[in-house]
């Protein structure tokens, strides 16, 4: 898999070789900074399917709208290698990264900070089988492990009240459990939890579950998902407006203690 990887990588550099083109003016033709290209172009960020795309519209003669072009298809082909989705496979890099994540829940409550049972039952209801719910349940785990680390990104999520009191199964005890880890995680340094609550009615979040990732370096890339569809987006325009809408719906949310109060009061509901 790696080796197929840097094959890709080799011929993104390559390209832009044989173009006779700078980092900065070949990114600066598909729309992305110097730095991002290098970050691509070295292995140090994976090449997303909205780079692809770029890089195809930009400098594909043959490209097509509905089939793409020569880099979008090499992505097809790496996804048919790894049964991962591959927005999750440049996800979960771009997670590790991190020096902040802000995390907006409308459904759930945030994989970093789930208990292994609600994971699990997050996955109920027939989409999945035994094998995969397992597979998937300890991949998520798994991605816990960066807020452990020696320095763990910020974690800051935004969940909506509703999330707090939807039942999940019928299962004793699952959400009293989940909400007291939620809350004891809550109160760690690194981490804060905010929840909007009821009576702010309609919201700009109500739109859709995203998350926004900010690297080291100062650039942000984002996730955003829905019930069709699954995807990284790291086009500067778009990460900026979800990055507005974070604002936004941040602003609608109790402050830290005021939310931790909350998830210890509905917790108690739950016993």
């Amino acid at each position: 898999m790696g080796g197929i990887t840097d094959y890709v990588l080799m011929e993104l550099r390559l390209l832009r070789a044989s173009l006779g083109l700078s980092q900065d003016d070949f990114g600066r033709g598909i729309g992305y900074s110097a730095s991002h290209v290098s970050s691509v172009e070295t292995g140090g960020r994976p090449p997303t399917r909205d780079y692809m795309l770029a890089v195809d519209r930009t400098h594909d003669p043959a490209f097509d709208p509905e089939q793409g072009g020569r880099f979008t298809r090499m992505l097809r082909e790496l996804s048919k290698l790894d049964p991962t989705p591959t927005w999750l496979r440049e996800w979960i890099e771009f997670e590790r990264e991190a020096a902040t994540l802000r995390w907006f829940e409308m459904s759930y409550l945030p994989g970093l900070l789930q208990t292994e049972r609600y994971a699990r039952a997050t996955l109920a209801g027939g989409r999945f089988t035994t094998e995969e719910v397992e597979r998937i349940v300890a991949s998520r785990l798994d991605r816990q492990a960066i807020l452990e680390r020696e320095r763990p990104p910020q974690l800051i999520a935004v969940v909506d009240e509703s999330v707090l009191r939807r039942p999940v199964l019928d299962q004793p005890g699952l959400m009293a459990e989940q909400l007291d880890h939620l809350a004891e995680q809550a109160k760690r340094e690194h981490i804060q939890v905010h929840v909007v609550p009821r009576d702010a009615g309609m919201y700009l979040g109500l739109a859709g579950q995203f998350i926004i990732a900010e690297l080291p370096d100062g650039t942000r890339v984002a996730h955003a998902d829905n019930q069709l569809i699954a995807q990284i987006v790291d086009a500067s325009a778009d990460v900026a407006k979800l990055a507005k809408t974070w604002e936004i719906v941040r602003n609608e949310a109790l402050p830290r203690r005021q939310s931790i109060e909350l998830i210890k009061e509905v917790a108690k509901s739950w016993t």
